[in-house]
Protein backbone atom coordinates (compact mmCIF):
# COMPACT_ATOMS: atom_id res chain seq x y z
CA UNK A 1 0.00 0.00 0.00
CA UNK A 2 0.89 3.88 -0.67
CA UNK A 3 -0.13 4.89 3.17
CA UNK A 4 0.77 8.60 4.50
CA UNK A 5 0.74 8.77 8.41
CA UNK A 6 -0.06 12.79 9.11
CA UNK A 7 0.39 13.13 13.05
CA UNK A 8 0.17 16.82 13.44
CA UNK A 9 2.35 16.88 16.21
CA UNK A 10 5.09 14.62 15.21
CA UNK A 11 4.98 12.54 18.91
CA UNK A 12 7.24 9.40 18.85
CA UNK A 13 5.07 6.63 19.01
CA UNK A 14 3.05 7.48 15.36
CA UNK A 15 6.90 7.86 13.79
CA UNK A 16 7.66 4.69 14.65
CA UNK A 17 4.63 2.64 13.07
CA UNK A 18 5.38 4.76 9.62
CA UNK A 19 8.86 2.82 10.58
CA UNK A 20 7.15 -0.42 11.08
CA UNK A 21 4.86 -0.23 8.18
CA UNK A 22 7.60 0.82 6.13
CA UNK A 23 9.52 -2.01 7.05
CA UNK A 24 6.41 -4.18 5.92
CA UNK A 25 6.84 -3.20 2.53
CA UNK A 26 4.69 -0.33 2.28
CA UNK A 27 5.36 3.10 0.71
CA UNK A 28 4.56 5.90 3.73
CA UNK A 29 4.95 9.39 3.58
CA UNK A 30 4.79 10.59 7.34
CA UNK A 31 4.20 13.95 7.80
CA UNK A 32 3.93 16.76 10.79
CA UNK A 33 3.41 20.52 11.42
CA UNK A 34 6.82 22.06 12.04
CA UNK A 35 5.33 24.78 13.88
CA UNK A 36 4.07 23.00 16.48
CA UNK A 37 6.37 22.99 19.62
CA UNK A 38 5.37 19.52 21.49
CA UNK A 39 7.94 16.46 22.34
CA UNK A 40 8.87 15.07 19.26
CA UNK A 41 10.00 11.86 18.12
CA UNK A 42 12.45 10.93 15.77
CA UNK A 43 11.23 13.19 12.19
CA UNK A 44 14.74 12.41 9.76
CA UNK A 45 15.37 9.31 8.58
CA UNK A 46 17.88 7.35 10.77
CA UNK A 47 20.56 5.16 9.08
CA UNK A 48 18.65 1.73 9.69
CA UNK A 49 15.31 3.25 8.09
CA UNK A 50 13.76 1.45 5.07
CA UNK A 51 14.18 3.44 1.71
CA UNK A 52 10.20 3.17 1.14
CA UNK A 53 10.03 5.69 4.23
CA UNK A 54 9.42 9.22 3.80
CA UNK A 55 9.47 12.68 6.77
CA UNK A 56 8.17 15.94 5.43
CA UNK A 57 6.98 18.85 7.71
CA UNK A 58 4.12 21.17 6.59
CA UNK A 59 5.35 24.73 7.32
CA UNK A 60 3.02 27.80 6.64
CA UNK A 61 3.73 31.77 6.57
CA UNK A 62 1.87 32.04 9.18
CA UNK A 63 2.57 31.79 12.82
CA UNK A 64 1.20 29.41 14.90
CA UNK A 65 -0.02 31.16 18.16
CA UNK A 66 -1.72 28.74 20.76
CA UNK A 67 -3.03 31.02 22.97
CA UNK A 68 -4.55 33.62 20.19
CA UNK A 69 -7.71 32.01 19.16
CA UNK A 70 -9.12 34.31 16.21
CA UNK A 71 -5.09 33.77 15.03
CA UNK A 72 -4.52 30.50 15.25
CA UNK A 73 -8.06 29.80 13.47
CA UNK A 74 -6.84 31.34 10.64
CA UNK A 75 -3.87 29.24 11.41
CA UNK A 76 -5.67 26.01 11.31
CA UNK A 77 -8.14 26.75 8.19
CA UNK A 78 -4.51 27.41 6.09
CA UNK A 79 -3.48 24.56 7.38
CA UNK A 80 -5.66 22.16 6.44
CA UNK A 81 -6.02 24.01 3.00
CA UNK A 82 -2.33 22.72 2.51
CA UNK A 83 -3.01 19.40 4.08
CA UNK A 84 -5.04 18.76 0.51
CA UNK A 85 -2.81 20.40 -1.40
CA UNK A 86 -0.34 17.99 -0.51
CA UNK A 87 -2.23 15.05 -0.88
CA UNK A 88 -3.37 16.29 -4.30
CA UNK A 89 0.58 15.76 -4.78
CA UNK A 90 0.69 12.74 -3.34
CA UNK A 91 -0.18 9.37 -4.20
CA UNK A 92 -1.15 8.00 -1.09
CA UNK A 93 -4.03 5.24 -1.64
CA UNK A 94 -4.80 6.03 2.20
CA UNK A 95 -4.27 8.34 4.57
CA UNK A 96 -4.35 7.70 8.88
CA UNK A 97 -4.64 11.01 10.41
CA UNK A 98 -4.08 11.86 13.90
CA UNK A 99 -3.75 14.91 16.60
CA UNK A 100 -4.90 17.12 13.67
CA UNK A 101 -6.63 20.86 15.31
CA UNK A 102 -10.22 20.14 14.53
CA UNK A 103 -11.04 23.03 12.09
CA UNK A 104 -7.75 22.08 9.85
CA UNK A 105 -9.40 18.37 10.24
CA UNK A 106 -12.94 19.29 9.32
CA UNK A 107 -11.72 20.76 5.83
CA UNK A 108 -9.34 17.92 5.08
CA UNK A 109 -12.36 15.42 5.66
CA UNK A 110 -14.97 17.47 3.61
CA UNK A 111 -12.38 17.41 0.76
CA UNK A 112 -11.78 13.91 1.43
CA UNK A 113 -15.29 12.80 1.36
CA UNK A 114 -16.06 15.05 -2.03
CA UNK A 115 -12.98 13.15 -3.34
CA UNK A 116 -13.50 9.22 -2.35
CA UNK A 117 -10.09 9.78 -0.60
CA UNK A 118 -9.76 6.42 1.80
CA UNK A 119 -8.72 7.81 5.21
CA UNK A 120 -8.43 6.23 8.68
CA UNK A 121 -9.46 8.45 11.85
CA UNK A 122 -6.86 8.24 14.40
CA UNK A 123 -8.27 9.54 17.69
CA UNK A 124 -6.15 10.82 20.26
CA UNK A 125 -8.42 13.04 21.99
CA UNK A 126 -12.42 13.62 21.31
CA UNK A 127 -11.62 17.44 20.65
CA UNK A 128 -15.11 18.70 20.79
CA UNK A 129 -15.60 17.86 24.27
CA UNK A 130 -12.78 20.34 24.93
CA UNK A 131 -13.46 22.95 22.65
CA UNK A 132 -17.29 22.73 23.90
CA UNK A 133 -16.23 23.31 27.58
CA UNK A 134 -14.12 26.32 26.62
CA UNK A 135 -16.77 27.58 24.62
CA UNK A 136 -19.20 27.75 27.12
CA UNK A 137 -16.78 29.47 29.75
CA UNK A 138 -15.70 32.01 28.08
CA UNK A 139 -19.02 33.50 25.98
CA UNK A 140 -22.36 34.19 26.47
CA UNK A 141 -24.81 30.88 26.93
CA UNK A 142 -26.40 31.31 23.78
CA UNK A 143 -23.54 31.85 21.85
CA UNK A 144 -21.10 28.61 23.87
CA UNK A 145 -24.05 26.77 23.22
CA UNK A 146 -23.87 27.38 19.04
CA UNK A 147 -20.15 26.93 19.56
CA UNK A 148 -20.69 23.51 21.23
CA UNK A 149 -22.79 22.03 18.74
CA UNK A 150 -20.41 22.85 15.87
CA UNK A 151 -17.89 21.55 17.56
CA UNK A 152 -19.91 18.44 17.97
CA UNK A 153 -20.78 18.14 14.46
CA UNK A 154 -17.32 19.01 12.81
CA UNK A 155 -15.72 16.04 15.26
CA UNK A 156 -18.89 13.67 14.25
CA UNK A 157 -18.58 14.52 10.66
CA UNK A 158 -14.69 13.68 10.46
CA UNK A 159 -15.98 10.16 12.20
CA UNK A 160 -18.71 9.07 10.30
CA UNK A 161 -17.02 10.16 6.86
CA UNK A 162 -13.86 8.44 7.57
CA UNK A 163 -13.25 4.71 6.08
CA UNK A 164 -12.72 3.65 9.76
CA UNK A 165 -11.88 4.82 13.52
CA UNK A 166 -8.68 3.95 15.76
CA UNK A 167 -9.68 4.79 19.00
CA UNK A 168 -7.68 4.55 21.47
CA UNK A 169 -9.75 3.51 24.29
CA UNK A 170 -12.68 2.14 25.21
CA UNK A 171 -14.20 4.85 26.56
CA UNK A 172 -14.54 6.93 23.18
CA UNK A 173 -17.43 4.20 22.38
CA UNK A 174 -20.03 5.86 23.80
CA UNK A 175 -19.33 9.12 22.09
CA UNK A 176 -19.30 7.16 18.23
CA UNK A 177 -22.75 5.57 19.38
CA UNK A 178 -24.23 9.36 19.72
CA UNK A 179 -22.31 10.08 16.71
CA UNK A 180 -23.91 7.38 15.12
CA UNK A 181 -20.86 5.74 13.89
CA UNK A 182 -21.08 2.36 12.35
CA UNK A 183 -19.25 -0.07 15.38
CA UNK A 184 -18.03 -2.48 12.48
CA UNK A 185 -15.81 0.65 11.62
CA UNK A 186 -14.37 0.59 14.85
CA UNK A 187 -11.58 -0.78 16.46
CA UNK A 188 -9.65 0.51 19.73
CA UNK A 189 -6.04 0.33 19.47
CA UNK A 190 -4.33 1.53 22.98
CA UNK A 191 -1.20 3.81 22.46
CA UNK A 192 2.17 2.65 23.20
CA UNK A 193 5.83 3.83 23.51
CA UNK A 194 8.67 2.67 20.91
CA UNK A 195 10.98 0.46 23.26
CA UNK A 196 14.48 0.63 21.19
CA UNK A 197 14.01 4.74 21.85
CA UNK A 198 12.70 5.22 24.85
CA UNK A 199 14.64 3.17 27.48
CA UNK A 200 15.90 2.65 31.07
CA UNK A 201 19.19 4.69 31.92
CA UNK A 202 21.61 4.86 34.64
CA UNK A 203 20.53 7.77 36.80
CA UNK A 204 24.24 9.66 36.40
CA UNK A 205 24.88 10.61 33.32
CA UNK A 206 26.01 13.57 30.57
CA UNK A 207 22.68 15.19 31.16
CA UNK A 208 21.88 14.84 34.81
CA UNK A 209 23.89 17.96 35.97
CA UNK A 210 21.96 19.98 33.37
CA UNK A 211 18.56 18.38 34.30
CA UNK A 212 18.83 18.52 38.21
CA UNK A 213 21.93 20.55 38.86
CA UNK A 214 24.05 18.99 42.09
CA UNK A 215 19.98 17.85 43.22
CA UNK A 216 21.11 14.61 44.67
CA UNK A 217 17.87 13.83 46.82
CA UNK A 218 14.33 12.67 45.21
CA UNK A 219 14.27 13.82 41.70
CA UNK A 220 10.99 14.50 40.33
CA UNK A 221 10.39 15.12 36.50
CA UNK A 222 7.65 16.10 34.33
CA UNK A 223 7.85 16.00 30.31
CA UNK A 224 5.31 17.16 28.55
CA UNK A 225 3.10 20.21 27.35
CA UNK A 226 0.96 21.74 29.54
CA UNK A 227 -2.40 22.77 28.15
CA UNK A 228 -5.89 22.94 28.70
CA UNK A 229 -5.82 19.35 30.62
CA UNK A 230 -3.59 20.25 32.86
CA UNK A 231 -3.15 22.10 36.32
CA UNK A 232 1.21 22.88 36.32
CA UNK A 233 0.56 24.58 39.85
CA UNK A 234 0.03 20.64 41.12
CA UNK A 235 3.48 20.09 40.35
CA UNK A 236 4.66 22.73 42.89
CA UNK A 237 2.22 21.66 45.18
CA UNK A 238 3.67 18.13 45.27
CA UNK A 239 7.30 19.66 45.60
CA UNK A 240 6.17 21.66 48.49
CA UNK A 241 4.15 18.69 50.26
CA UNK A 242 7.77 16.73 49.70
CA UNK A 243 9.57 19.38 51.47
CA UNK A 244 6.89 19.47 54.45
CA UNK A 245 7.92 15.59 54.75
CA UNK A 246 11.61 16.35 55.33
CA UNK A 247 12.40 15.49 52.01
CA UNK A 248 15.29 16.90 50.06
CA UNK A 249 13.45 16.90 46.28
CA UNK A 250 13.90 18.97 43.45
CA UNK A 251 11.17 18.81 40.15
CA UNK A 252 12.53 19.58 36.67
CA UNK A 253 9.42 20.52 34.03
CA UNK A 254 10.51 19.87 30.43
CA UNK A 255 8.13 21.51 28.31
CA UNK A 256 6.97 24.96 26.72
CA UNK A 257 4.19 27.54 26.67
CA UNK A 258 3.08 29.94 29.14
CA UNK A 259 2.37 27.19 31.66
CA UNK A 260 5.82 26.55 31.42
CA UNK A 261 6.97 30.28 31.36
CA UNK A 262 4.56 30.74 34.44
CA UNK A 263 6.60 27.46 36.23
CA UNK A 264 9.93 29.08 35.08
CA UNK A 265 8.83 32.88 36.79
CA UNK A 266 7.90 31.09 39.89
CA UNK A 267 11.47 29.16 39.99
CA UNK A 268 13.20 32.20 39.55
CA UNK A 269 11.31 33.90 42.86
CA UNK A 270 11.71 30.76 44.97
CA UNK A 271 15.10 29.66 44.12
CA UNK A 272 15.29 27.32 47.38
CA UNK A 273 12.10 25.61 45.64
CA UNK A 274 14.25 23.26 43.58
CA UNK A 275 11.89 24.10 40.37
CA UNK A 276 13.95 24.15 37.04
CA UNK A 277 11.93 24.62 33.92
CA UNK A 278 13.52 23.48 30.72
CA UNK A 279 12.75 23.53 27.22
CA UNK A 280 11.43 20.66 24.81
CA UNK A 281 14.90 18.09 24.67
CA UNK A 282 15.70 15.93 21.49
CA UNK A 283 14.07 12.88 20.82
CA UNK A 284 17.30 11.73 20.80
CA UNK A 285 18.03 12.23 24.31
CA UNK A 286 14.58 11.37 25.66
CA UNK A 287 16.26 8.22 27.78
CA UNK A 288 18.76 10.68 29.56
CA UNK A 289 16.01 13.09 30.66
CA UNK A 290 13.46 10.73 31.68
CA UNK A 291 15.94 8.61 33.16
CA UNK A 292 18.22 11.11 35.02
CA UNK A 293 15.00 11.30 37.44
CA UNK A 294 14.00 8.97 40.53
CA UNK A 295 10.24 9.73 40.12
CA UNK A 296 7.92 10.53 36.71
CA UNK A 297 4.99 13.16 36.87
CA UNK A 298 1.90 12.66 35.16
CA UNK A 299 -1.20 15.32 35.10
CA UNK A 300 -4.53 15.38 33.99
CA UNK A 301 -7.67 17.21 34.94
CA UNK A 302 -11.11 15.65 36.18
CA UNK A 303 -12.80 17.15 33.33
CA UNK A 304 -10.37 15.68 30.68
CA UNK A 305 -10.78 12.13 31.30
CA UNK A 306 -13.21 11.51 29.33
CA UNK A 307 -11.70 12.46 26.15
CA UNK A 308 -8.27 12.04 26.44
CA UNK A 309 -5.76 9.58 27.66
CA UNK A 310 -1.96 10.89 28.45
CA UNK A 311 0.54 9.08 26.51
CA UNK A 312 3.30 10.50 27.86
CA UNK A 313 2.57 7.71 30.97
CA UNK A 314 3.68 4.83 28.13
CA UNK A 315 7.10 6.74 27.54
CA UNK A 316 7.50 6.78 31.43
CA UNK A 317 7.16 2.99 31.74
CA UNK A 318 9.19 2.22 28.62
CA UNK A 319 11.63 4.41 30.61
CA UNK A 320 11.59 2.17 33.78
CA UNK A 321 10.76 4.89 36.27
CA UNK A 322 7.83 4.89 39.07
CA UNK A 323 5.30 6.77 37.85
CA UNK A 324 3.47 9.82 40.15
CA UNK A 325 -0.38 10.25 38.43
CA UNK A 326 -2.27 13.48 39.62
CA UNK A 327 -5.32 12.01 37.74
CA UNK A 328 -9.27 10.36 37.80
CA UNK A 329 -8.40 6.81 38.60
CA UNK A 330 -10.72 5.39 36.09
CA UNK A 331 -8.61 6.59 33.62
CA UNK A 332 -6.49 4.24 31.45
CA UNK A 333 -3.30 6.10 32.24
CA UNK A 334 -3.91 5.89 35.69
CA UNK A 335 -4.44 2.18 35.93
CA UNK A 336 -1.48 1.73 34.23
CA UNK A 337 0.11 3.26 36.50
CA UNK A 338 -1.28 1.70 39.68
CA UNK A 339 -0.34 -1.81 37.49
CA UNK A 340 3.04 -1.06 37.42
CA UNK A 341 3.47 0.04 40.94
CA UNK A 342 3.07 3.64 40.65
CA UNK A 343 0.75 6.05 42.96
CA UNK A 344 -2.10 8.05 41.99
CA UNK A 345 -4.13 10.86 43.77
CA UNK A 346 -6.77 12.64 42.68
CA UNK A 347 -5.39 16.22 40.59
CA UNK A 348 -6.35 18.66 43.23
CA UNK A 349 -4.25 20.61 46.06
CA UNK A 350 -5.26 17.77 48.56
CA UNK A 351 -4.48 15.10 46.62
CA UNK A 352 -1.03 16.78 45.73
CA UNK A 353 0.04 16.84 49.21
CA UNK A 354 -0.97 13.44 49.90
CA UNK A 355 1.54 12.42 47.98
CA UNK A 356 4.16 12.57 50.13
CA UNK A 357 3.86 9.64 52.27
CA UNK A 358 4.42 7.84 48.72
CA UNK A 359 7.77 9.88 47.87
CA UNK A 360 8.86 9.85 51.65
CA UNK A 361 8.53 5.36 51.65
CA UNK A 362 10.09 5.50 47.80
CA UNK A 363 13.39 7.94 49.38
CA UNK A 364 13.57 5.66 52.23
CA UNK A 365 14.03 2.53 50.55
CA UNK A 366 16.26 3.30 47.82
CA UNK A 367 16.08 -0.33 46.37
CA UNK A 368 12.10 0.13 45.13
CA UNK A 369 12.60 2.96 42.67
CA UNK A 370 14.64 0.02 40.53
CA UNK A 371 11.98 -2.26 41.64
CA UNK A 372 8.94 -0.64 40.38
CA UNK A 373 11.12 1.03 37.46
CA UNK A 374 12.26 -3.04 36.65
CA UNK A 375 8.39 -3.52 37.00
CA UNK A 376 7.16 -0.23 34.92
CA UNK A 377 9.24 -1.68 31.91
CA UNK A 378 8.49 -5.03 31.96
CA UNK A 379 4.63 -4.35 31.84
CA UNK A 380 5.79 -1.92 28.64
CA UNK A 381 7.53 -5.16 27.16
CA UNK A 382 4.60 -7.07 27.35
CA UNK A 383 2.46 -4.10 26.38
CA UNK A 384 3.82 -2.42 23.27
CA UNK A 385 4.32 -5.10 20.88
CA UNK A 386 5.04 -3.48 18.05
CA UNK A 387 4.59 -6.01 15.28
CA UNK A 388 1.34 -7.35 17.05
CA UNK A 389 0.07 -3.07 16.41
CA UNK A 390 1.29 -2.82 12.78
CA UNK A 391 -0.79 -6.14 11.99
CA UNK A 392 -3.73 -4.57 13.27
CA UNK A 393 -3.01 -1.21 11.68
CA UNK A 394 -2.24 -2.97 8.37
CA UNK A 395 -5.96 -5.01 8.52
CA UNK A 396 -7.91 -1.80 9.65
CA UNK A 397 -5.84 0.15 6.30
CA UNK A 398 -6.63 -2.83 4.28
CA UNK A 399 -10.54 -2.94 4.84
CA UNK A 400 -10.40 0.89 4.55
CA UNK A 401 -9.05 0.59 0.78
CA UNK A 402 -12.06 -2.07 0.42
CA UNK A 403 -15.23 -1.28 -1.61
CA UNK A 404 -17.24 -1.89 0.90
CA UNK A 405 -15.36 0.34 3.50
CA UNK A 406 -16.91 3.40 1.74
CA UNK A 407 -18.02 5.98 4.37
CA UNK A 408 -21.61 6.24 5.05
CA UNK A 409 -22.37 10.20 3.49
CA UNK A 410 -23.62 13.11 5.17
CA UNK A 411 -26.23 15.03 3.96
CA UNK A 412 -25.38 18.15 5.18
CA UNK A 413 -21.32 19.43 5.85
CA UNK A 414 -21.30 22.01 9.27
CA UNK A 415 -19.54 25.16 8.19
CA UNK A 416 -16.56 25.89 10.58
CA UNK A 417 -17.35 29.88 9.67
CA UNK A 418 -20.32 29.17 12.77
CA UNK A 419 -17.28 28.01 14.80
CA UNK A 420 -17.14 31.50 16.92
CA UNK A 421 -12.91 31.38 16.43
CA UNK A 422 -12.61 28.95 19.53
CA UNK A 423 -9.92 26.84 19.43
CA UNK A 424 -8.32 24.32 21.68
CA UNK A 425 -5.24 25.85 23.81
Amino acid sequence: MRITVHDFSGHPFQAELSRSLARQGHEVEHLHAEQYVSGKGHLDLLPDDPTRLRFAGIRLRLPFLKYSPLTRLRYEAAYGAEWIRRTRRGDAQVTIASNVPLVSHFRWAVWAQLQRHPWVFWHQDIDSVGLADEARSRLPRPLGALAARVFDRMERFCARTAAHVVAIGDGFCETYDRWGVDPQRVSVISNWAPLDKVRPTSRAHHRSTELFGEAEGLRMLYAGTLGRKHNPMLLVEVLRAAHAQGLEAAMTVISEGEAADSLAALAQEEPDLGLRVLPFQPAEDLPYVLGSADVLVGLLEPDATMFSIPSKVLSYMAAGRPILGLMPDDNPAAMDILTTGGHVEVPTVDGAWACAEWLEKLAADTGAVATIGSRARAVAEEKFHLPTITQRFESVLAASLAPAATARPERAAPQPERATGLVAS
